[in-house]
């Protein structure tokens, strides 16, 4: 099945464009996690909303999934690591698992942790960011995953199911992190920084603040990768997706909506060009059918 608009991310802009794209009829499917948006979550109290005086994270969060519900909007669980521009269409891939769409909106947020030293070299060299995708290239291996939130944690217990022996490094507080924790006894959790990824022709070796481990492949589990990394050949101005005044980015058919295109990082901004977003990919659609 070939959807008109496929949208990645599940935070304010994401789901403003879908909800925009849904109530005009476009066939849409929503690739995010279940908690939402992390960033919204982790709100304590978000005063700036209009509409929600002097609520949390959360409370704000459980009125988006009620708005979904009322729309049959259902978000896919399931972790995009390449989009590439096919044409007349998009391929969104997951794994070996391939989508299409016509058009695409990126609603990714923003990362504001550092690449680890060898990082970029070794992308696809060992280094990935979907466990889950990759996991059958390591089977009897060992494997590395560091993860920066709770959700990381299902992705190890899968990859352990295959690996020979997985290594898990949290860079959250397993402890005090609500979610944290489920995660197999069979896996040997660290409790370290990583600093370095090193190899020859394909990763060898992860080096951490205090030990050096022996490694096939190391996966990083972060809430978003780089624009740049997940769609070949999008513009990038500094750390964000370049766009212009109707969320349209330099590739036809692609829009970019939320913090991915720059600040201010807040919700209520994120929710506009979300809505700008999925009605320029609507207008987009209809001029392809004329």
């Amino acid at each position: 099945m070939r959807y008109d608009i496929a949208i990645i991310g599940s935070g304010p802009a994401a789901l403003s464009a879908a909800i925009n794209a849904k109530i005009r009829n476009k066939s849409i499917i929503v690739f995010g996690s279940k908690n939402l948006s992390n960033k919204l979550v982790k709100a304590p109290v978000v005063d700036n909303y209009l509409g929600f005086s002097n609520v949390t994270g959360i409370e704000l969060m459980e009125s988006f999934k009620k708005h979904l519900d009322n729309l049959d909007i259902e978000i896919v669980n399931k972790k995009i690591n390449n989009v590439y521009a096919m044409g007349d269409y998009f391929a969104l891939m997951s794994g070996q698992e391939m989508f299409e769409a016509t058009t695409v909106i990126l609603g990714t947020g923003v990362e504001f942790t550092r690449a680890i030293e060898g990082e970029e070299k070794f992308l696809g060299r060992g280094v990935g960011y979907c466990a889950t995708c990759d996991a059958p290239l390591y089977k009897g291996k060992t494997v590395a995953i560091i993860g920066h939130t709770p959700d990381a944690e299902e992705e190890a217990n899968y990859i352990d199911e295959i690996a020979e022996k997985t290594y898990y490094i949290p860079v959250y507080d397993m402890e005090k992190t609500t979610g944290a924790g489920d995660i197999s006894e069979n896996i040997e959790v660290i409790s370290s920084k990583a600093v370095k990824i090193e190899g020859e022709t394909h990763v060898n070796k992860l080096v951490l603040k205090d030990r050096e481990i022996d490694v096939d492949g190391v996966f990083i589990l972060k809430d978003s990768v780089s624009p740049g990394v997940l769609v070949p050949g999008l513009e990038i101005e500094g750390a964000h997706i370049k766009v212009n005044r109707d969320m349209s980015t330099n590739i036809a058919g692609c829009f970019a909506a939320g913090d991915c295109t720059g600040k201010p990082y807040q919700f209520m901004k994120a929710a506009g060009e979300g809505q700008v977003a999925g009605l320029s990919a609507v207008s987009y659609l209809s001029k392809l059918d004329k």
